[in-house]
């Protein structure tokens, strides 16, 4: 019983492939009975040849033709080969009937072969799909049970043991292991994981054992969003696919009305014989069909979608594939896209008697009683040092923060805060503090007692592959790039210096900065916008390309944005343009080629130098060529 059901599954999976081979073998039996003269064998196999590598090019032809009133290509073919085998049989030459069957065979088979070309594609998109295991392992009362993802709410416990997959995005609440996320963000190396660190869902765990807090629906997770985006990618043509799809709609049409011109006019104006007439209109119409134009588009851009999923670069449609190409200007919000838009303590100048190991105890005893992000920075700079957390803590919003410390009283916050508390503030660290504000640093003031101990320069560090990637951009020849942010001019500059971006706009507003990028689309056309939050969503919006941070980013610009860089890699930005060009330079090969073929096929069936199955095989080739041009993006 079980191999008639591998067999069912087999022809089910393969069934162009089947009905390819079953063709194939019927017409040469049907060769075979005509050379030896058993024409009612013959009559009985070419027909049923005919039928099983015709049928499903037949029925989409007829379909398109009666619910949507237009010529196809598969409607084009039927119709030659149909007319072959009448001209055979009423001129006795059916020889002809071998050749229209000939050309439904090689139409068959191209069609499994292009099938199987699309699948590859189409199979590297779907392994995002299966990414997450389909149970999760929750506990309920102090037990594990495995219940289905779908059943997962906001606030359960799951547990993930060593080399399982992560079922949804969530909060490790307990553990420490090493994550391998390369499937959903790019990255090459195993991310070390522990209490309070984000998960994804799709992420292989390493060696620890972890208790996970689901903190979203599992269909917000990550991993369910990219699923849905590619999904709609596949979905929607871009521009280029429209227009050829356009083309080819008017095309069809005037292939058929040259095809009978073609078979009616030859014999009164050069004095073609019918049989000659009818034969090369037939040919006319298979070599004259734009398959391989057809083909020379969407195989490119779902490849070049495929590997950028693989690379953390999520294209949400292909027509972001085209636009990314021709970008000529960029512009990058700073704060969260630059930088990792978290605080950090940059550096710590204290008076002579004190080191900066004293400086950082004394203020992350107070700061540790604060939520505030300076104070956040100030301890985890702090993290590796032992110090004991100050009792009896005052904070003052927006000015600073008091406590008792060791018996001593340490304040931390700024220059007028601090002044209250102490003598005086040194000289040296005023100039110190005063030349780090005109960088656009934060400063924070530190005393013990009435004494000065430091001052601490806070600022938000820039992305390390930041500078690296604005000079790759520079090279790939993007004309202008610029930095757009809500922070002052001096913060503003400190950064742009630090990355290598000349033009700075600061201190604006959302419809500041989507007032900017319409002022780049009027200079440069095609611009792309980089960010990531809330305030950067008109601009992302309004550019010709939105690329937004998959893991800093907000809902919002995820959801407006045209490109996602999963593992907010900056420097991705240069490989997705890499592909968006690639991609263009091969769809332009891919259609010179297949102009170049028609061209080549009419010309030889004018002067009579190729029959109908050469002009099948040219014409298949060319499509089965250009479609794994097109794969070549998949490496």
């Amino acid at each position: 019983m079980l191999y008639p059901q591998r067999l069912g599954q087999f022809t089910r999976e393969h069934a162009d492939t089947v009905a390819a081979l079953l063709c194939g073998l019927l017409l040469f039996l049907g060769w075979f009975a005509l050379h030896l003269g058993w024409l009612g064998f013959a009559f009985l196999l070419l027909p049923a040849a005919y039928v099983i590598g015709g049928y499903e090019s037949a029925r989409e032809g007829l379909t398109t033709l009666f619910k949507e009133k237009e010529l196809d290509v598969d409607l084009l073919m039927i119709v030659a080969a149909i007319g072959a085998a009448s001209l055979g049989l009423w001129r006795r030459e059916y020889h002809l009937i071998i050749d229209g069957a000939i050309l439904i065979l090689i139409f068959a088979i191209s069609g499994a072969l292009e099938g199987y070309a699309m699948q590859r594609t189409e199979r590297s998109i779907r392994s995002l799909m299966s990414l997450t295991p389909d149970t999760a392992r929750v506990l309920l009362q102090g037990r594990e049970e495995e219940i289905p993802i779908s059943q997962l709410k906001v606030g359960d416990e799951i547990v993930v043991k060593p080399g399982e997959l992560i079922p949804t995005d969530g909060i490790i609440l307990s553990g420490y292991s090493t994550l391998n996320q390369a499937a959903i963000t790019g990255e090459s190396l195993p991310v070390e994981k522990t209490v309070g660190a984000e998960v994804f869902a799709g992420t292989l765990n390493g060696y620890g054992a972890l208790q996970i807090k689901v903190h979203k629906p599992a269909q917000s997770s990550l991993i369910q969003r990219v699923i849905r985006l590619v999904e709609q990618a596949q979905t929607e043509a871009p521009p280029s696919q429209e227009f050829i799809d356009r083309f080819e709609k008017g095309y069809a049409k005037i292939i058929v009305v040259a095809g009978i011109l073609l078979a009616t006019l030859p014999p009164f104006l050069w004095g073609w014989d019918w049989e000659t007439t009818i034969y090369r209109a037939l040919t006319f119409l298979v070599v004259a069909s734009p398959c391989a134009l057809m083909a020379a588009i969407m195989p490119t851009l779902l490849s070049g979608i495929a590997n950028g999923a693989r690379q953390g670069i999520l294209f949400k449609n292909g027509a972001q594939l085209e636009k990314i190409g021709k970008v000529r200007a960029i512009a990058f919000d700073k704060t969260g896209t630059l930088t990792t838009g978290q605080l950090q303590v940059f550096q710590v100048v204290s008076v002579s008697e004190y080191t900066q190991v004293d400086v950082l105890k004394a203020a992350a005893s107070v700061e540790s009683s604060s939520e505030h992000p300076i104070g956040k920075a100030i301890v985890q700079a702090a993290s590796d040092l032992n110090w004991v957390a100050a009792i009896e803590v005052q904070a003052i919003p927006g000015q600073g923060i008091v406590g008792i410390a060791q018996e001593q009283q340490i304040i931390v916050g700024n220059a007028v805060f601090v002044q209250q508390y102490v003598t005086n503030l040194p000289e040296e660290l005023r100039e110190i503090a005063q030349s780090w504000e005109q960088e656009g640093k934060t400063v924070v003031w530190v005393a013990r007692g009435v004494e000065v101990m430091s001052v601490i320069a806070i600022a938000d560090q820039v992305r390390s592959q930041a500078a690296a990637t604005i000079t790759r951009l520079k090279k790939l020849g993007v004309e202008q790039i610029v930095m757009l942010t809500g922070d002052n001019q001096e913060t503003a500059h400190s950064v742009a210096k630090a990355v290598g971006i000349d033009r700075v706009y600061a201190q604006l507003l959302p419809e500041d900065k989507l007032d900017v990028i319409r002022r780049l689309q009027q200079q440069y056309q095609t611009v792309a916008m980089v960010g990531d939050g809330i305030n950067d969503a008109p601009a992302l919006a309004q550019a010709s390309v939105g690329i937004a941070m998959g893991i800093s980013g907000s809902d919002v610009a995820l959801e407006t944005a045209d490109i996602v860089l999963m593992a907010d890699k900056l420097e991705k930005i240069a490989v997705a343009i890499y592909l968006g060009r690639r991609s263009q330079l091969i769809v332009k090969q891919n259609i010179v080629v297949a102009l170049g073929f028609i061209l080549l096929l009419l010309v030889g069936n004018f002067l009579g130098n190729i029959n109908l199955p050469i002009g099948v095989i040219g014409h298949e080739g060319s499509t089965v060529l250009v479609t794994l041009s097109g794969l070549r993006l998949l490496k």
